[in-house]
């Protein structure tokens, strides 16, 4: 798999190549050839969601199949209208976003099968792994890429590009992922896109690398949106050195990826994120004002060093935040962030160049990825092992005098707790861990309430959308959370547990 994706990526960083360069030679306005870059990474940030609901809901080795499939023949179509000259710019900008939205349902799918190739253990290592082959598919991808497209025009790199992917799908064909483990039906799409949003927002370690990677990507996409400008107007300098300089971002990510285990030894994440983002910035201000190639080759060297740095460490922590019923959504949330930055800022910096120059554009980039260091820098990225997301089949099945049905709900579940009145403060601040974590798991209400007349006598409440997502949340629970449950419970009365009450909606 890592080796089909690697000669995959490598026809993708030819690709770009290809789309970015026709691009120059199609319309030279900064506002437009920035529009490259932004419509193949904007419908990333458009379907991220809905493709992470997608892959947690439906088999992702059939859905991965699909997508090569769909990637091998619109590359090709394009391959065969740039042949005969027959791309203007708005087409060129049609069969970019066509391939992002492709992109947009692999990538979750993708990141959320790392888990079932590696051990629990070796998840940090695949990550770096997985950072380490894509950039050396931007090392080699680009300077191919470059002389290609001097050669022979970017009809070539779309073509090798379309069979690139087919190396992909057939690995995927002889892959054969794990089979589902619920005995539930599947989520429906929308109430697991809702439930993925509320997982998001109640789960603060994701929250944490979903701010800290929007506090660099928007800036940072200034860099990438407008390198071809650079090479070409401010360097006049032709597609061989836009690939070498590419290249040279891509020799810089892998040095940066094998180095990173031993920094990260030493540090935390979040250090590492606010320290290559200030490297990342040094870079861009170099590369707008400096025109020497060697300097330049030096600063891409390392943008690669801090590209590489962020986005594993990124990753990695929102990794470790995610359970595997909803990991493609949460991964999907990083890429919505990542190429949403990206397309936005591509547009948004492309917009500036065109006003006040490349030079100033890149300018103002870097100081804005160095404010938003600052601004982010509260929020700590999670460190260590990821928390034990082991289903523990601690919540008992409820009684029934009758079967509900699956969308009988919604659901209200109440359950007593009898409080050691000395504790009762703590025993409040303990119970807002179990609201957040009873939320991810897919309640969409929750209260605690206590008896006016017994102030230690507390009854907890939280409401499911149907009787089947009340179920979900059995399966759901988890090792970590019988910890977060045990500490509320601590508190009580000894000799007293907790009594649970199911309530189904009547309509």
């Amino acid at each position: 798999m890592w080796l089909a994706t690697v000669v995959s990526n490598i026809g993708t960083w030819m690709n770009d190549v290809g789309a970015g360069w026709l691009m120059t030679s199609l319309a030279s306005s900064p506002a437009v050839v920035a529009l490259v870059a932004a419509a193949t990474t904007l419908p990333v940030m458009l379907l991220a969601l809905p493709a992470g609901a997608i892959a947690d809901i439906f088999d992702r080795r059939r859905l991965l199949v699909g997508v090569q499939v769909y990637f091998t023949f619109v590359i090709g179509a394009l391959a065969v209208l740039t042949f005969f000259d027959l791309v203007t710019p708005w087409l060129l900008l049609a069969f970019s976003f066509a391939v992002g939205a492709g992109t947009a349902l692999a990538l979750p799918a993708f990141s959320a099968i790392v888990p079932q190739l590696v051990s629990p253990a070796e998840l940090p290592a695949a990550v770096a792994l997985n950072s380490i082959g894509i950039n050396i598919s931007r090392a080699i991808g680009p300077a191919l890429g470059g002389l290609l497209v001097a050669a022979a025009g970017p009809w070539l790199v779309f073509a090798l590009d379309a069979i690139s992917s087919i190396g992909v799908l057939v690995v995927i064909l002889r892959w054969r992922s794990p089979p589902r483990q619920s005995t539930l039906p599947a989520e429906r799409f929308f109430s697991a896109i809702r439930i993925g949003l509320r997982f998001i927002a109640h789960t603060q370690p994701l929250q944490a690398v979903l701010i800290r990677g929007a506090g660099f990507f928007i800036f940072a996409s200034a860099t990438w949106a407008l390198f071809p400008l650079v090479v070409r107007q401010e360097l006049q300098r032709g597609p061989e050195v836009y690939g070498l300089l590419l290249t040279c971002i891509g020799v810089g990510a892998v040095a940066g990826a094998i180095l990173l285990p031993r920094v990260r030894d030493k540090t935390s994440r979040s250090a590492l994120v606010s320290g290559a983002s200030v490297l990342y910035a040094l870079a861009a201000l170099m590369l707008a004002h400096v025109h020497n190639l060697a300097l330049l080759i030096a600063a891409m060297l390392a943008t690669g060093v801090a590209w590489i740095t962020i986005l594993a460490s990124l990753q990695v922590s929102a990794q470790l935040a995610l359970p595997d019923w909803v990991r493609a959504r949460g991964l999907a949330a990083f890429a919505m962030v990542l190429t949403g930055g990206m397309a936005l800022g591509a547009i948004g910096w492309g917009q500036v160049a065109a006003r006040v120059g490349i030079p100033a554009a890149l300018t103002a980039a870097a100081i804005g990825m160095l404010a938003a260091i600052a601004l982010t820098w509260r929020f700590h990225l999670r460190e260590g092992k990821a928390p034990d997301f082991t289903p523990s089949a601690d919540w008992a099945a409820p009684v029934l005098a009758e079967e509900p049905g699956p969308d009988s709900g919604p659901v209200l579940v109440t359950i007593e707790y009898r409080v050691d009145a000395a504790q009762r403060t703590e025993f409040i601040a303990a119970m807002r861990d179990v609201r957040e974590m009873r939320r991810r798991n897919g309640a969409f209400a929750w209260y605690l309430f206590h008896d006016s007349a017994e102030p230690t006598r507390f009854l907890e409440s939280f409401l499911d959308e149907s009787w089947t997502e009340h179920l979900r949340q059995h399966e759901r629970v988890s090792i970590a959370d019988r910890e977060i449950q045990r500490r509320a419970n601590q508190y009580l009365v000894k000799g007293e547990s907790t009594r649970s009450t199911h309530w189904l909606a009547d309509r």
